[in-house]
């Protein structure tokens, strides 16, 4: 594949500057606890984050709880050994405890029968096999921006994300301050939230601290645009596009009656909730109907033609998927997503 013409936005008013198309690391943290997209290889995950900085993308956003800490480290592996951490922009996020701490007096009896086996027989602030519970006290996001320090292998988190943190968080002054005392210890340069409903993200940049919002947005999922979308860029807070192609659905690949392998989240969704998303992505397909054009890229584009958006980040677990997804950077703005907006 050729070098793509790669476009690069202001990340907000953080004055950095970050792929239009970045990396979601979702997929590469692996199915061993499930809530993914199935297995993985390490050795084509990291070379899907090589192809990635080869063709241009410099915006890497994973979590802690992808795999239970496994896609921080392979992201912060690879870039080590590709000397690439001054080229990047690291985000990434916390809230789901998975370790073993902090963990409920009544929750931990049947924690420790789900588990096998006492968890005294586990070191302290161990890596559980299990998320146990949220969390987003100050001791804790001290203690888990460490973790993922060490895991990513750098000394500084670009852009660390309260992950899907509810309301009335986002309405309290604690978890701003805790996040301003990581800034201030050199710990983190920038932080926003990673939201499930665009309220939350109204109600987050209400309170003027967060630097970015991260927010589902795509061909099935418009939500954001009425009243996120305006309200964010007037005050300059980056939106990060998650999901552009809708869990996978938007690549076009499925067919009624698919299946997802154990360890997929798909696997655990109604089956008419499936089949509703293989028949919207066909329709969409069908509407697309360009030579060499996918529907994938198309989706992609039409986050990107939103002019709220900085950056864009398709998850991918092959070389080849991050060769479709950040050809999206060649189409022509407005082209393909004009036609399927239509549609």
């Amino acid at each position: 594949m050729h070098q793509v013409d790669m476009e690069y936005r202001q990340l907000g008013r953080t004055g950095l500057r970050v792929s239009a198309i970045g990396f979601g690391g979702w997929a590469i943290g692996g199915a061993a606890y499930g809530n993914s997209y199935g297995p993985t290889d390490d050795a084509v995950s990291g070379a899907a984050i090589r192809r990635a900085l080869e063709l241009g993308c410099t915006f890497f956003d994973t979590a802690d709880v992808y795999g239970h800490g496994h896609s921080e480290q392979l992201l912060g592996s690879t870039l080590r050994a590709l000397h690439a951490r001054d080229q990047v922009v690291i985000a990434t996020k916390v809230g789901a405890n998975f370790y073993n701490r902090d963990i409920d007096s009544a929750l931990a009896p049947r924690l420790a029968a789900y588990l096998g086996r006492s968890l005294r027989d586990f070191a302290a602030d161990a890596v559980l096999p299990v998320t146990h519970s949220v969390n987003f006290s100050p001791a804790y996001l001290r203690f888990a921006c460490e973790q993922s320090l060490r895991r990513l292998g750098t000394e500084v988190i670009d852009l660390y994300q309260l992950h899907n943190p509810g309301l009335a968080l986002l309405e309290q002054g604690e978890v701003w301050q805790a996040l301003d005392e990581l800034k201030q210890a050199g710990k983190i340069r920038y932080y926003g939230v990673s939201i499930h409903q665009p309220v939350e993200g109204i109600v987050a940049v209400a309170t003027g601290k967060p630097d970015a919002i991260q927010v589902v947005y795509n061909l099935l999922d418009q939500a954001a645009a009425a009243q996120l979308f305006p309200m964010a860029q007037a005050a300059q807070v980056a939106i990060i596009a998650r999901e552009p192609l809708a869990n996978g659905f938007l690549t076009g690949k499925y067919q009624a009656g698919a299946s997802f392998a154990p360890g997929d989240l798909r696997a655990t969704w109604p089956a008419d909730t499936v089949a509703s998303r293989i028949h919207a992505a066909q329709a969409l397909a069908a509407a697309i109907a360009r030579p060499g054009v996918t529907l994938a890229q198309a989706a992609i584009r039409f986050a990107l033609e939103q002019p709220a958006v900085s950056t864009v980040i398709p998850g991918a677990k092959t070389p080849a998927q991050v060769e479709q997804n950040l050809a999206a950077a060649d189409l022509a703005p407005g082209a393909s997503s004009r036609h399927v907006a239509k549609s």
